[in-house]
């Protein structure tokens, strides 16, 4: 009887112990900080931690060495952390293509006029050349083409020398304005190719006669080629 009654004791204190011990090791874990003391390990060398994520603490000893486990995870749990969102990145910056250079195809021409028997530059010839040399500023091209006439009265040499004289006067002006001699091409027709009819100035060579053929004493200029469109 003795004996039961003993060992009911005894198993009574051994359950009072071991609820202390746990309640004690609970409250330790709980309030753990930087003062508690070493970690509690099992047998493979790892912190024994509770069903919440803490570790426990013997009470005794030195104070532990940091761990990560530890003490990094109790104060904030793995499943609480949230990645921080990445910074946004800068939206690209447009950066405009440089326009290309437009080319336009262009021609111009000219007609200059002389007096009957004359190979000297008229006042209104003149500003037609000038006018001329304003229109072809920059434009890219391999030669100015200049072709002398004239009429069909006198003899047909002295019509050739004078669409001559006609055409090398209009050459000499162009390369006063500033365009270069080689640039320049002449030719001289004579009356091979005028530009009025037989039919049309029939009458012997008087003012009627002469004026009738004016269309056909000139020198006709063109020039084509290319230029940037401003």
């Amino acid at each position: 009887m003795t004996n039961a009654f003993s060992m009911k004791h005894t198993a009574l204190a051994v359950a009072c112990a071991l609820a202390l011990g746990v309640f004690s090791a609970t409250a330790h874990a709980q309030a753990w900080n930087a003062n508690e003391t070493s970690l509690l390990v099992d047998s493979q060398g790892q912190p024994v931690m509770s069903g919440t994520g803490l570790c426990w603490h013997t009470g005794y000893g030195p104070a532990s060495a940091w761990n990560a486990k530890c003490h990094d995870a109790v104060a904030v749990p793995a499943a609480a952390y949230v990645a921080p969102a990445p910074a946004p990145r800068p939206a690209p910056v447009a950066v405009a293509a440089a326009p290309l250079p437009v080319y336009e195809k262009v021609a111009f021409d000219a007609n200059i006029l002389f007096d009957s028997d004359k190979s000297d530059l008229r006042p209104l010839g003149r500003d037609k050349l000038e006018q001329f040399v304003k229109d072809i500023q920059g434009l890219e091209s391999r030669s100015v083409f200049a072709i002398g006439y004239a009429d069909r009265m006198g003899t047909e040499a002295d019509n050739q020398v004078l669409s001559r004289d006609r055409v090398e006067t209009v050459k000499d002006y162009l390369v006063g304005m500033g365009i270069a001699m080689d640039r320049i091409q002449t030719s001289a027709k004579g009356e091979m190719r005028p530009t009025t009819y037989p039919s049309e100035c029939k009458d012997a060579n008087n003012a009627k006669n002469v004026s009738c053929m004016q269309p056909d004493r000139h020198v006709f200029i063109e020039v084509s080629g290319t230029r940037l469109v401003q």
